[in-house]
Parts: structure tokens; sequence; C-alpha cells
């Protein structure tokens, strides 16, 4: 297939930018600073966009299967985050215009600040609290996907990302904000942000979570 990919440069876009073209797909990494992409392979190319900007998205999404989203951005305690609602309305927009019609995008589990009340107390009373800006603006995201009709989007929604080899375990998910055991309770508390990117590559070819959050970890 061919696709876009924003936060090609960050440490779960490689990978995903990586297993991608490994895959054989043809990838048009859509970045602020080209430079910091060292990556060089036939079928990937490395444009230099602006992620607020419809205008300068449009061209890159011209002609593409899809648009797959890895974008981070840092917490700020004192203005609020709004990198994530900020960047998926200008992907939105531009995608309508060049008639994309498909859109894969990353999150995080606790989005919603009620679905935490599991959590372990080191998670619930203090990293929670920490990220909450960050957390807030990716569930304003969220809620701003789920009124999206005429796109097909996918929220991929994964635990604490671990720089660790990408695993062939299978995946556990959950139309949630996290995957519970039968009590109800997190399985676990990390993936690695390879598996993450083999997750978002695999729905692709599947529409299994086509207008849906959905919460993984692996087995």
């Amino acid at each position: 297939m061919k696709i876009a990919v924003l936060g090609a440069t960050g440490q779960t876009g490689q990978q995903l930018v990586n297993q991608a073209l490994q895959q054989g797909h043809s990838v048009t990494a859509v970045v602020r600073n080209p430079g910091k992409l060292t990556l060089t392979h036939e079928n990937l190319k490395v444009v230099e966009g602006d992620i607020f900007s419809e205008d300068s998205l449009k061209p890159h999404f011209k002609g593409q299967d899809a648009v797959l989203s890895c974008l981070g951005f840092p917490i700020s305690f004192f203005y609020g985050v709004t990198g994530y609602t900020q960047s998926v309305t200008a992907a939105l927009n531009a995608m309508r215009d060049v008639k994309v019609n498909r859109i894969i995008t990353m999150t995080s589990w606790y989005t919603d600040p009620n679905s935490g009340t599991n959590s372990s107390s080191l998670i619930r009373f203090m990293l929670l609290p920490m990220i909450r800006s960050v957390l807030n603006n990716m569930y304003e995201m969220e809620n701003f996907l789920k009124q999206t009709d005429d796109i097909n989007w996918t929220v991929v929604r994964p635990p604490g990302l671990k720089n660790t080899p990408t695993t062939a375990n299978e995946f556990l998910t959950h139309e949630g904000y996290y995957v519970p055991d039968e009590n109800g309770m997190p399985i676990g508390q990390s993936v690695s942000r390879g598996d993450v990117a083999r997750f978002m590559l695999s729905l692709l070819n599947n529409n299994a979570w086509m207008k849906k959050a959905v919460a993984i970890i692996t087995k």
C-alpha cells in the first residue's frame, strides 16, 4: 500500500516506517526536519511538512491509501496540550480534500479521566497526574474522531511504551481505555514500541477496528 506517516522521526514512528518498508509498502514520511530521519530506502520518500497545516499536508496525502500517525507531544503543566487535536483536524481536512479515507492513529491507555481507578497506586497517583495534560488532549482527539463519519479512523491505545525488541506475541485487545483481566484489573502496563507499530500496520488489511478505539497489549 501507499501510506503517509506522521511522527516518523519519533521512536514509535521510526519502528513503523521500518516495518512498513519491510512489508513492501511505499512510505511518505511527513516530517518537520527531514535531516532527522536517516533511513534510506527505494520505497521511502521523506518530505517536509507542517502537521498543523492542511495546505501543507494535502500534496503529501494525495494518492495515498492511508495516513498513519505516531505523533506525540510533550506534557505542559501550565498551558495544556493541543497538538493532538490540532494535528488531527488538519490531517482530516487534508484527507477530505484529496479523497484519502483511512487514518490510524495512536493515543494511550487511560485517556478517559475516570478510567485509571483500577491501575496500581503508582500509576494512578504519580504517573497519570503527571501526564494528564497529554492524556486530556488525546481524549479530546478521540472524541473528535468519534464524531467523524466520513473517514474510516482507528485509534490504537497502548500502555507504557518500551524500547525493547519487537515480538511476535499475540495481541490482547479491548474496546476501552485499557485491557482488563476477568476481574477488570489491567493486564500488564507496558508494550514494545515495535509491537505498537506492528499492530497499527496490521490494521491496513483488516476492518476489525474501523471507527473504533482499541486498547492493546501483548500476551
